[in-house]
């Protein structure tokens, strides 16, 4: 019989836990955000080339075939069909699922909080992504007793010019003196063999920065205050507009969040342009058919909505299990979640 049957989180955890989430509920319902839910299964996956998604099939009303299923990545598909629908601002907080994820900051199975909100500028998500996990980390230090990572006096001076932002080429001429937009691929390869300790002679330019981003910058990010990175490469704009940058290149206009080098959230000025997302769909498909991937079914419902008309806006995905563990003082998300994989 087995012997690890019990949760892997204290009651005091999951009643904090539970505390913490009451409190992000307040957050949104203070700022009229509607609450929504969407499905775990879809008929749609992630196309992302560096998603794995987990699937399933399910037997349909009218269908001969069992219909394969996937199980959802985010609930990034879902809500902005809702947009497209009118539903105005939303937030979700929502299962998500991620094959082959599994460290003290990773589990397959996991809570994901996205909200949307339209008309909303990335710089104003960008604050208010600040106030959220500068109010929740507060609540945890108070509930635990415990000092807070954050100086929760920095979201913003006292002249309200918000929170610190970082441009991603600036962080690599900080730390690595290397400019990851001019730098050749044999450039990027030293510079991962050097910081890393990795044989890189065979990687891709785009390989060698995010090896570079993980390993070597972000564990720098976020010490003391929540740092957001913004002006991320085009080719990692996923489902976000893209821009010019100061020097004339294209860039993501999108910003993720960090706090005690830890990545927490992920936004994005939106991409709206239905023909611009079913172009990224193909292209993800076709570069993970040639890394000997499985293709993934792409979201066509999800284009016919932006085609009905999705507003402008921006939107952001936090990882939720990550933000209570430091908000608690912990150091392993299985200390903030009752059954991760290996109990479940």
């Amino acid at each position: 019989m087995p012997q690890d049957w019990a949760p892997t989180a204290t009651r005091e955890r999951l009643v904090q836990r539970a505390r913490l989430i009451n409190e992000v509920r307040a957050f949104f319902a203070e700022r009229e955000v509607l609450e929504v839910e969407t499905p775990v299964l879809g008929q749609a996956g992630s196309t992302d080339v560096g998603l794995a998604s987990l699937s399933s099939s399910l037997q349909l009303p009218g269908e001969r075939e069992r219909v394969p299923m996937w199980l959802q990545t985010s609930p990034e598909f879902h809500m902005k069909r809702l947009l497209a629908a009118g539903s105005g601002p939303i937030f979700q907080i929502a299962r998500a699922f991620r094959d082959g994820e599994v460290s003290r900051r990773h589990n397959p199975e996991f809570c994901m909080l996205e909200w949307y909100r339209p008309g909303m500028s990335l710089e104003g998500l960008r604050e208010e992504t600040c106030e959220l996990i500068q109010r929740v980390m507060a609540l945890g230090a108070q509930l635990t007793g415990k000092s807070s990572l954050l100086d929760t006096s920095d979201a913003s001076d006292a002249s309200g010019a918000g929170p610190a932002v970082t441009a991603y080429r600036d962080l690599f001429r900080r730390v690595l003196s290397l400019d990851p937009f001019s730098a050749s691929l044999d450039e990027v390869r030293a510079a991962c063999g050097r910081e890393c300790a990795v044989d890189a002679s065979d990687w891709s330019h785009e390989t060698c920065l995010d090896a570079l981003m993980s390993l070597v910058i972000e564990p720098t990010l976020g010490q003391g205050a929540v740092e957001l990175v913004t002006d991320y490469p085009a080719a990692q704009a996923a489902l976000a507009r893209k821009h010019r940058d100061a020097e004339g290149d294209w860039v993501a206009s999108r910003f993720e969040a960090y706090v005690a080098g830890i990545e927490l959230a992920n936004g994005y000025d939106e991409l709206t342009d239905a023909a611009e997302q079913a172009s990224r769909f193909a292209a993800d498909n076709a570069e993970r058919h040639a890394a000997g991937l499985p293709e993934v079914a792409a979201d066509q419902r999800l284009v016919a909505a932006l085609h009905a008309g999705m507003p402008a806006g921006s939107g952001v995905a936090l990882g939720l299990d990550r933000l209570i563990m430091l908000a608690l003082g912990e150091r392993d998300i299985a200390a903030v979640v009752a059954f991760p994989a290996a109990r479940a």
